[in-house]
């Protein structure tokens, strides 16, 4: 009988770390969960220690190979995932001088505004410059400063004694690739939210002088580039002992957890679409030119697939509405099923939640609107508004903001998507994607194990850079476990609720801005992990696009 091979993949997202043993064939031997903290701190500040992801990573793998799961002979290679935008100021030695931001923190956003600006000025951006960087790198730094551009210029200006004792600034899948190799590099998937390396060629991404010094980043600062789907480098000795792992094991170039999601999808074929829901959402699909939409927030950078762009956005709340109304509105569950008395509830209410629009910006919103200072809210409650409403009202309002996306989405790329594949910790609920189905008018094909639609897909992704499995084998390693289709019934319920959506928004997005001057900064206590942040089933991706 010949020997299954396995890939050891780690997703760490920004609420936990899932640790599994990945077959070459996407079938997931076994698994450890290891949950996370965030720390926010005024100013827009969101912080994590790279130790403890560190820590993580070593105990979920000792415990792992402790069970006996998948025999020493049978693995083959190590692959990463982590959540994306992030920085890790790291020392010569691999060990962060400080605390990592990640994709949540814009206390870079007025340095990014003053880098960007420029003569002939398109929504804050020199026209020039603009166009450098949206035909060259296919985006541009975020002006709400959540991206690694952002992150270093707040750090020059703001935090100098760790800026110059920073050797590298890091994507945080870069740095795990260091800690694990004793090399500093990223992958061509990885860079490209520093918006400064040139992706029009697939074969050969390379830094451009011209963005960086647009940017503001400093090259000496920044890792060498690998291309996708490539080997980083062996184990070395130390982090092997640490880990209980063999020295010299193959580790393999590390991947958003987005990029990894749309591997562990199996939607890799060119405009087949997945939508995640995780504690934000995204909605992305492969295309086969590099192009851009900077009016909704959406572009195609280099994706895991070595030959391929992916579409990439992201909305800032979906899984994280359910967290809040869980928390604040006393909807929760227990803590083995946290989302039980939200479904059950929401299952109760009719379709439509009575006329009862939630809006679910509670974090502003990226795609397809760029815009921090909307906030959410519940519209048309009455005295006959219940409690199973305001359930069912939270998962429409994703639902339906979700839609807002998908019509973008299509027109990027060229034509309707005929179906979703869904993933995510939000996609394990049977209810919330029949809803999906229903409110987007669009087939919903339930991943199996969606909440580790990453980590399978970091599995596979090191299964393909190590030569096991082509990618268009991909689609048959990831199985259905359910499919729901739109009910033809509710149909204009649902087109009347999304007008009703798109009219809220045009009629209140001038209206959150002024209401934000009276609205108080809210920080966490360092004790405690924000509900926003660790209380949903699935990990986040950071922002991206232009």
């Amino acid at each position: 009988m010949a020997l299954v091979r396995h890939i050891l993949a780690f997703d760490l997202g920004t609420s936990a770390l899932k640790a599994a043993l990945v077959s070459e064939r996407g079938v997931i031997a076994d698994r450890e969960t290891r949950r996370m903290e965030v720390r926010l701190v005024p100013g827009g500040g969101a912080e994590q220690e790279p130790e403890d992801w560190w820590r993580a990573i070593r105990d979920a793998s000792r415990a792992l190979l402790a069970r006996g799961s998948v025999a020493p002979a049978g693995l083959t290679g190590l692959c990463c995932s982590t959540h994306w935008g992030g920085t890790v100021p790291t020392a010569r030695d691999g060990r962060a001088v400080a605390p990592a931001l990640i994709w949540m923190d814009s206390r870079g956003a007025p340095h990014v505004r003053r880098a960007v600006a420029g003569p002939l000025a398109i929504q804050g951006y020199g026209a020039r410059k603009l166009l450098r960087w949206l035909r060259l790198s296919g985006g541009v730094p975020a002006r709400s400063g959540k991206d690694p551009v952002g992150h270093a210029l707040f750090l020059r200006a703001e935090r100098p004694e760790v800026y110059r004792a920073a050797w590298k600034l890091l994507e945080p899948v870069d740095w795990l690739g260091l800690r694990l190799t004793g090399r500093c590099a990223s992958s061509y998937a990885t860079i490209a939210l520093h918006w400064s390396a040139d992706i029009r060629d697939l074969r050969r991404v390379e830094y451009d002088a011209r963005l960086l010094e647009m940017s503001g980043l400093e090259r000496q600062k920044l890792p060498e580039l690998v291309p996708s789907a490539s080997v980083l480098g062996p184990l070395a000795a130390g982090p092997a002992r640490e880990l209980g792992l063999p020295e010299g094991l193959p580790v393999v170039a590390g991947v958003p957890d987005l990029h990894a999601a749309a591997v562990g999808s199996g939607a890799v074929r060119d405009g087949e679409a997945h939508l995640c829901l995780g504690t934000s959402s995204w909605l992305c699909c492969h295309v086969p030119r590099k192009k851009a939409d900077l009016l909704h927030e959406m572009t195609a950078l280099p994706s895991a697939r070595p030959d391929r762009y992916l579409l990439v956005n992201e909305q800032e709340c979906a899984g994280a509405c359910l967290a809040w109304a869980e928390e604040h509105l006393g909807l929760g569950g227990t803590a083995a099923d946290p989302h039980a008395e939200l479904d059950r509830l929401a299952a109760s209410a009719p379709p439509g939640a009575g006329g009862v629009i939630f809006t679910p910006w509670l974090n502003g919103e990226r795609s397809p609107v760029d815009d921090g200072s909307l906030r959410a809210s519940f519209f048309h409650q009455s005295l006959r508004t219940t409690r199973a409403h305001l359930a069912r009202a939270v998962l429409e309002g994703v639902a339906l903001n979700s839609r807002w996306l998908l019509r973008y989405v299509e027109r990027f790329r060229g034509g309707p998507v005929a179906d979703l594949h869904l993933v995510g910790g939000g996609a394990g609920s049977a209810l919330w994607c029949q809803i999906h189905a229903d409110v987007m008018g669009r087939t919903v094909r339930q991943v199996a194990d969606p909440l580790l639609a990453n980590v399978r897909g970091a599995g596979l992704l090191g299964a393909a850079a190590l030569g096991l499995l082509s990618f268009d084998e991909v689609p048959g390693c990831a199985p259905v476990a359910a499919t729901f289709e739109p009910d033809p019934g509710r149909r204009a319920l649902y087109d009347g609720l999304f007008e009703a959506f798109l009219r809220l928004y045009r009629a209140t997005r001038h209206i959150h801005p002024r209401l934000g001057r009276e609205e108080e900064p809210w920080t966490s206590p360092a004790s405690d992990a924000p509900s926003s942040a660790v209380s949903t089933p699935a990990s986040s991706p950071p922002p991206s696009g232009p």
